[in-house]
């Protein structure tokens, strides 16, 4: 029997209400989503805001997370455009820390041990999820019979109990001379020679993250740098189900292009997050060749079969890829960029990146395998500050046993953000 169109929209309006909600029975067990809002992030004209969030509003319990979508709104609930506030990223990522310790000290370093990814840069990208400008149109959607694992009582440390963070990266650009340039964080447009440690930068250091920390300051047109604060939020929407048996686990990795330990003969991962893009030299724009091509080889520890996989990338980026040790191509992950104004679709910005979601069993990557990732910009200009990861989830092996059902999400929607319906429920429509 069919699933009326209209019933569907019913529990989708209910399933993204900002209060609790049950909404889909996904084989017998009910997804459940909620949505919330950061603290408020306050931006002038110009200015940036890198905060950390910690004891942030989250599901509690023993759950499978399904997805994590988000999005910047202001006070009203207002999605706001890239061209005003360009989110550079955001991550989220659970902590433990001492149990019943009052949220504006659970970030405490003697009280606070970091609950990471899997690898394979967890050192410098422990988080679980994280996009930047093409979160609105970018699927996280963890595909049945799949979940992450979170929430476990037994995972802490005794005398501890998890909790959530949020780093939110937000680059106002209203009134600044050069919006691109802005949000590539360049550093004459911010003027700075110290990081935000107070280190000093390298003189070769043209942009970047260590130019645009919390609180600097891109260059202005004349009038707009006394201009009024503005409020906004990250909101953000997760979905899950209560842990059950029926759920298998998946682990996260994330890969780095910047990481050069291996080729280099190095034991330990040297994940720098970002590279430069040097503009394209006269020969290859008389060929009309001006893509830079940054490639890398890291360590798969623990293989499996890759479920879902996405890349994320900045401006002038075109798509990145996954290869296995044999040159097959695992993954890839292209960007899409908006023409117009309205959010979720401004023109020159990366407003979606494709994932991948392989027939479950048909991409199967094994323990200790070299895998390839490659990282394609336009070089047309000069892209300072770019990064080149690849996020997937592996199921390992010895958890296998795949319910029929399982695959890649359907019928996609987008209120308030960004999210797909599983694949077994849309083909009922």
């Amino acid at each position: 029997m069919k699933t009326p169109l209209v019933l569907v929209l019913l529990i989708l309006l209910s399933a993204t209400a900002t209060l609790p909600s049950e909404a889909l029975n996904v084989r017998g067990h009910l997804l459940k989503s909620k949505t919330f809002l950061s603290p408020p992030i306050f931006l002038r004209p110009g200015s940036v805001s890198n905060k950390w969030y910690y004891d942030i509003a989250f599901p509690r319990g023993h759950l499978a997370l399904k997805s994590f979508n988000a999005e910047v709104v202001d006070e009203h609930g207002v999605p706001v455009p890239l061209h005003e506030t360009y989110l550079h990223h955001w991550v989220v990522e659970p902590y433990y820390t001492v149990k019943d310790t009052a949220a504006d000290e659970s970030h405490k370093h003697s009280k606070i041990i970091l609950n990471r990814n899997s690898g394979v840069c967890k050192t410098t990208l422990g988080q679980y999820y994280g996009l930047g400008s093409e979160t609105r149109h970018t699927a996280t959607w963890v595909p049945d019979p799949y979940g992450i694992d979170i929430g476990n009582p037994e995972a802490p440390p005794e005398g501890y109990e998890e909790k959530w963070l949020l780093n939110v990266h937000a680059i106002d650009t209203r009134g600044v001379t050069d919006k691109l340039g802005c949000t590539e964080c360049k550093c004459d447009l911010y003027n700075v020679t110290v990081d935000e440690y107070g280190r000093r930068i390298a003189k070769d250091y043209t942009g970047g993250l260590f130019c645009c920390y919390d609180e600097t300051q891109c260059k202005m047109k004349g009038g707009f740098a006394d201009g009024e604060a503005r409020k906004v939020f990250l909101r953000y929407t997760v979905m899950w189900l209560d842990w059950s048996d029926a759920v298998l686990p998946v682990k996260i990795y994330i890969f780095d292009v910047t990481d050069r330990a291996l080729l280099e003969g190095k034991s330990e991962p040297a994940c720098k997050v970002e590279y430069q893009v040097e503009e394209c030299s006269s020969e290859n724009r008389a060929k009309n060749s001006c893509v830079h091509v940054q490639a890398t080889k890291q360590v798969l520890p623990r293989g499996g079969d890759i479920v879902f996989g996405v890349a994320h990338q900045h401006s002038g980026g075109i798509g990145a890829s996954l290869h296995g040790e044999d040159g097959r191509l695992l993954c890839e992950s292209m960007a899409t960029y908006g023409d117009s104004q309205e959010a979720g679709n401004e023109a020159g910005y990366i407003v979606g990146m494709s994932t991948c979601y392989p027939k479950p069993g048909t991409v199967r990557v094994r323990d200790g395998e070299v895998l390839t990732v490659v990282s394609n910009y336009s070089s047309e200009r000069q892209h300072t500050g770019v990064m080149g990861l690849f996020y997937i989830l592996v199921a390992e092996h010895e958890q296998q046993q795949l319910p029929a059902a399982a695959g890649k999400p359907g019928l996609c929607f987008s209120f308030p953000v960004s999210w797909c319906l599983p694949s077994w429920l849309s083909s009922n429509m």
